[in-house]
């Protein structure tokens, strides 16, 4: 049997195993006595050994099965849960998460695994037990648990059975449970199926193979299957495949299932003879059998499961994101073309449709949100091992998690956020002894913490360190030939974005070679959002990103840049005013305007981007906010607000900083999208 269509399920559930192992290793050496976490990283372990053997990957097996020898003298007190023996464990993880995904990147070779090996040998001095032995162990208490139902097995099941162990062969009644958590039914029991299938003959099922195919069964299996195999080596074959939760093994009585056979055919002669004597006539019959319909009492109705869920490709639902968001750029179309020609008739059904694309622009948005979680779950393991690399006592704080975004923006945040989290940990946070000579608690504290701001998502990674020292970055930036004159502190601070800056005057592997900061800059800005720094020394540092929730429909407004048309992200604009010449004041050679009582920078869009100025007699000035900074673009007019899909530009305009993307008005006209962030 082929088991790559199952491939896509080992692959997914490998990698939420080895998360589940990866967070409660590290609740475990928190607290060491906790039994129940112990017995789950147990459980866990044993799944990913079973899921990778059934798949025939024996190196992920055999490594796993190793930690279980670790795991097992934990359970029996024989071993004490320590900072050095759980940094092994993490290895171990670390090489099974590279084996899967060398596996999924298709990537031949084995991964070397004896030094691994060798260090969990280190740990315990227990030997391997023999075959012999852990069958017998396993034997006892798990067949004497219970005995299976016989099967009712016919006269051609028995001469097979008779003809199977004239040949030597054993015949076994096996009964197996799966878990109740179990999702894919039928899969499980083809992996199942194919672990006898190597070591013997299936010669009858309960529920049958099309049943089983179909998922119309509970969670319990029947089987009655030939083979050379002892009992106990059945049981552990079926033991060590995710889900199952009970196995039974039993020999199958020919001798009993003859006798029976016989005793159902004496049974079946007399019932008929008795029926003969009393069989009544057919009206009578229809009579009796109407009274028994009548009186029978009603079935319970039977109900699927409330909260059901499918694994869906991410490329069916991106296409599915593009559909919806050609449906809303044909639907301005249309928009447009029924103001244009005054088309009434029309009015009524243009608006049930923008609200049914509407719906369904929301629940496609829903359906690609994904809650941050997914990413910071992979911090707290961080966390640890930079506190054992740099001699730190750290602690991490995650709020928000639920908070979700774009799975585009999701699959792009993570890398930012670990050069965040590692300057955090190396730049902020100081040693020990340094933080109780100032008055601090021992332990520096990072946070991480995500919440929803409008239309914008907003992550925080603050620490309570030392903060960032002005005179190192200002001294820095004139070695590098920077004119720090006039900037402000927090100007100054914003400098370490800049490409291989690092006032790191050691280069370590966790920083100080200038590159980190402007990859999380380049990053963000190229999702669309936008990353400040707020710092005050010995009290710490904290980092602020704000990114969009979604990135391919936005509401926008319309503006004139000259004559041409322009969009701005409603996200950015905090109000628009007039634009009047007396609200202009100069300040370092740079126009501002004030506004409440602010001096705010102004841009005026057509020198910017080097468009005409208009003729137009009203001119506006957008009031635009991004992270900490205010500014206002001055534009030539409003064409109000619409809804807008975003399209990328393509590579040969890639180049255009000032541009996110452009997008297709109701009248076919191409329009760009300015990237506000870019321009401030």
């Amino acid at each position: 049997m082929d088991t790559s269509q199952y491939m896509s399920m080992f692959l997914e559930e490998s990698m939420d195993n080895l998360q589940t192992l990866n967070d409660s290793l590290l609740q475990l050496e928190q607290e060491p006595n906790d039994i129940d976490k112990l017995n789950e990283i147990f459980r866990v372990a044993h799944t990913i050994k079973g899921m990778a053997a059934t798949m025939g990957f024996n190196q992920m097996a055999e490594l796993t099965h190793k930690m279980e020898d670790v795991l097992s003298e934990f359970r029996d007190g024989q071993l004490k849960v320590t900072q050095k023996v759980v940094t092994v464990l993490f290895k171990c993880l670390d090489t099974l998460e590279q084996m899967v995904n060398n596996i999924s990147d298709g990537i031949e070779g084995e991964v070397t695994i004896e030094e691994i090996i060798k260090e969990l040998g280190s740990i315990t001095d227990s030997k391997e037990e023999k075959k012999e032995e852990s069958i017998k162990d396993i034997e006892e208490p798990a067949l004497e648990e219970n005995k299976n139902v016989p099967l009712d097995l016919n006269e051609y099941d028995i001469n097979i059975v008779k003809q199977a162990e004239d040949r030597g062969y054993k015949s076994y009644q096996i009964g197996i449970i799966l878990s109740e958590n179990t999702l894919l039914k039928s899969a499980r029991a083809f992996l199942i199926f194919k672990s006898l299938e190597e070591c013997g003959e299936i010669i009858k099922s309960v529920p049958s193979t099309e049943d089983i195919e179909s998922e119309n069964f509970e969670f319990e299996i029947d089987l009655v299957f030939l083979s050379t195999k002892e009992k106990g080596e059945i049981y552990e074959t079926l033991m060590n495949i995710s889900e199952v939760d009970k196995v039974f093994v039993d020999e199958v009585d020919v001798k009993a299932e003859k006798a029976k056979k016989v005793e159902m055919k004496l049974e079946t002669v007399k019932v008929e003879e008795i029926k003969a004597t009393i069989e009544p006539k057919p009206a009578a019959v229809e009579k009796v059998q109407t009274k028994v319909n009548n009186t029978k009492p009603a079935q319970k109705e039977v109900h699927k499961k409330a909260h059901q869920s499918v694994r869906v490709d991410l490329e069916r639902l991106d296409k599915f994101m593009n559909m919806v968001s050609e449906l809303v750029i044909h639907r301005t179309r249309l928009e447009q073309i029924s103001s244009n020609h005054r088309l009434n008739d029309l009015n009524e059904t243009l608006e049930q449709v923008a609200r049914t694309t509407s719906d369904l622009q929301d629940l496609v948005m829903k359906i690609r949100m994904l809650p941050l979680d997914s990413v910071f779950n992979r911090f707290p393991r961080m966390i640890r091992d930079l506190s054992v690399e740099l001699g730190k006592e750290m602690e991490l704080i995650i709020q928000g998690a639920d908070t979700e975004l774009d799975r585009t923006v999701i699959d792009e945040i993570g890398e930012p956020l670990i050069h965040l989290i590692r300057n955090a940990a190396d730049h902020g946070v100081e040693s020990k002894e340094k933080r109780i000579a100032q008055g601090k608690d021992p332990v520096g504290k990072i946070r991480l913490i995500a919440y929803q701001e409008g239309t914008k998502a907003v992550i925080k990674v603050e620490d309570d360190g030392s903060g960032i020292p002005v005179d190192k970055v200002k001294a820095k930036a004139e070695r590098l030939g920077i004119n720090t004159d006039g900037m402000t502190d927090n100007d100054i601070r914003n400098l370490i974005f800049m490409q291989g800056f690092s006032t790191n005057e050691q280069v370590t592997d966790i920083s100080g070679r200038g590159v980190g900061m402007d990859v999380v800059k380049t990053k963000i800005s190229a999702l669309g959002g936008t990353v400040d720094v707020i710092s005050e020394k010995d009290k710490g540092s904290t980092f602020i990103i704000r990114l969009p929730l979604t990135l391919q429909i936005i509401q926008a407004l319309l503006v004139n840049v000259g004559n041409e048309t322009m969009a701005i992200s409603l996200g950015y604009i905090d109000r628009v005013i007039d634009y009047s010449d007396d609200l202009v004041k100069m300040t370092n050679n740079k126009e501002v305007i004030i506004y409440n009582g602010n001096v705010t920078p102004l841009i005026r869009l057509n020198k910017r981007l080097d468009v005409e100025k208009s003729n137009s007699n009203k001119n506006y000035i957008v009031i635009v906010k991004v992270g900490e900074k205010t500014v206002g673009l001055m534009v030539d007019g409003l064409l109000g607000q619409k809804e807008i899909v975003i399209k990328p530009l393509g590579k040969t305009l890639q180049g255009l900083k000032e541009y996110i993307g452009a997008t297709i008005l109701g009248d076919g006209l191409v329009t760009l999208i300015l990237d506000v962030a870019a321009l401030v």
